[in-house]
This record gives structure tokens, C-alpha cells and sequence, in this order.
């Protein structure tokens, strides 16, 4: 298994969210100017209140990209009943920019983990060509499998994601 997989395994996002797949396009997602998302680790709820900045490979600007940000613990890790809840989708993200110049189809939703730790994964597609992906009908029960057949993306390109819980005043300080 590849170092970029292993994580992904580990942390059960291939699985609950996606199929096994190799990784084969660059991207980092920064909250706060300062804060990138890493596998597994945890970034409090204040760092992640507003969208982040996510940076997309790739060696061409006419491919275009589809990127999704989903809760699979939703409303809480021992019961995710609502798997997957959707956060922010961006479409005809051209490669090599950020997903500023994309089409943001669901606009960005701040997580807010009430029960347990979540996991925050943020999926990233090639598309097979611009404005060939539809918007999901539900930000809940949304299945990023699904999405991904019924627009026609294949497996993704490349996956990260990190956990956050409730903040406690105890934990501000």
C-alpha cells in the first residue's frame, strides 16, 4: 500500500468514504492562511470556520476538477446515521489553480461537531469535461461513491482529511 493510501485506510475514509485508489494529483487544503489540513490531525472548530484555501495540482489548466468536502460521522461517530453529510462542493476547478476559480455548486458550511471526534474529508475528482457535474440534491445522506458514478468521475485523484470535535471553553485557552 502506498504512503498516501496508508492513512487514508488507517483513519477508515477508504471505506466509509471511498474506494482504494492512487493518489496521482497534488492538493492542500490550508485553513487561516497558515493551517494545512494533515491526515488525522486535529484542527480546532474555530480554524475551520471559514473555507479554506485548497491548491490543486496537476499539469494542465483545460483539465477541469471536482472537489467535495463531506462529514461520513454525521451527526455523531457511534451513530453517523446521516453518512455522508455534505459541506462544500466545487466544480470546473481548472488544474494547476485553486478551487477560487471553480464553480462552487454547494456552498461552504462550517462544521460544527456536537458528539465525538469527526472526520472532514475533502475528495478530489478529474472531470471528464466542464459543466458535466450535476448538484447533489441533499447535503445529507449524501454518498460520495454515488456522486461520483452518476457524474461520470471515476475514482478520485486525491484525498485528504483531518478530525475535529466540539470545543470546550476548557479547550480554547
Amino acid at each position: 500500500m502506498s504512503r498516501v493510501m496508508e492513512p487514508l485506510s488507517v483513519g477508515r475514509v477508504v471505506g466509509d468514504v471511498v474506494d482504494e485508489f492512487t493518489a496521482s494529483v497534488k492538493m492542500s487544503v490550508i485553513y487561516n492562511s497558515n493551517k494545512q489540513v494533515a491526515n488525522g490531525h486535529e484542527l480546532m472548530p474555530s480554524v475551520i470556520s471559514a473555507k479554506p484555501r485548497v491548491e490543486i495540482g496537476g499539469n494542465d489548466m483545460r483539465t477541469a476538477y471536482t472537489l467535495i468536502m463531506t462529514d461520513p460521522d454525521a451527526p455523531s461517530p457511534s451513530d453517523p446515521y446521516l453518512r455522508e453529510h455534505l459541506h462544500w462542493m466545487v466544480t470546473d476547478i481548472p488544474g494547476t489553480t485553486d478551487a477560487s476559480f471553480g464553480r462552487e455548486i454547494v456552498c461552504y458550511e462550517t462544521p460544527k461537531p456536537v458528539i465525538g471526534i469527526h472526520r472532514y474529508v475533502f475528495v478530489l475528482f478529474k472531470q471528464r469535461g466542464r459543466q458535466t457535474v450535476r448538484p447533489p440534491s441533499s447535503r445529507d445522506y449524501f454518498n460520495t461513491r454515488r456522486f461520483s458514478e452518476d457524474n461520470g468521475l471515476g475514482l478520485p485523484v486525491a484525498a485528504v482529511y483531518f478530525n475535529a470535535q466540539r470545543e470546550t471553553a476548557a479547550r480554547r485557552r
